[in-house]
């Protein structure tokens, strides 16, 4: 079993920045491909970012925001820039040991989830 736990989410102003980190606990997931969904109030958890060897993210965040790993520290990172009002949500991490790229954005191909952190971009 796999445990996943976010944190750095927070309050910031539209424009600024978060790192946001997720520990993994278990078992290394050095070779899964790992992933950040969201999910605002009264919305469905949407996909944002995902990795194995290659990276993959949703049209609204490229450019602003980066997905990585430290395989070392068996954690995963999203480094959130110019934060924008619509990026308020509860951002979950999500692992999957056989997830394919053509499936990242389907959340029930993930086996493992974090519990979420709150971000919060006031304007």
């Amino acid at each position: 079993q796999v445990q996943l736990v976010e944190s750095g989410g927070g309050l910031v102003q539209a424009g600024g920045s978060l790192r946001l980190s997720c520990a993994a606990s278990g078992r290394a997931i050095g070779t899964y491909a790992v992933a950040w969904f969201r999910q605002a109030p009264g919305k469905e958890r949407e996909f944002v970012a995902a990795m194995r060897w290659s990276t993959l993210y949703v049209d609204s965040v490229k450019g602003r925001f980066t997905i990585s790993r430290d395989n070392a520290q068996n954690t995963v990172y999203l480094q959130m820039n110019s934060l924008k009002p619509r990026d308020t949500a509860v951002y979950y991490c999500a692992a999957g040991r056989t997830v394919q790229t053509d499936y990242y954005r389907d959340v029930s191909n993930w086996d493992y989830w974090g519990q979420g952190t709150q971000v919060t971009v006031s304007s």
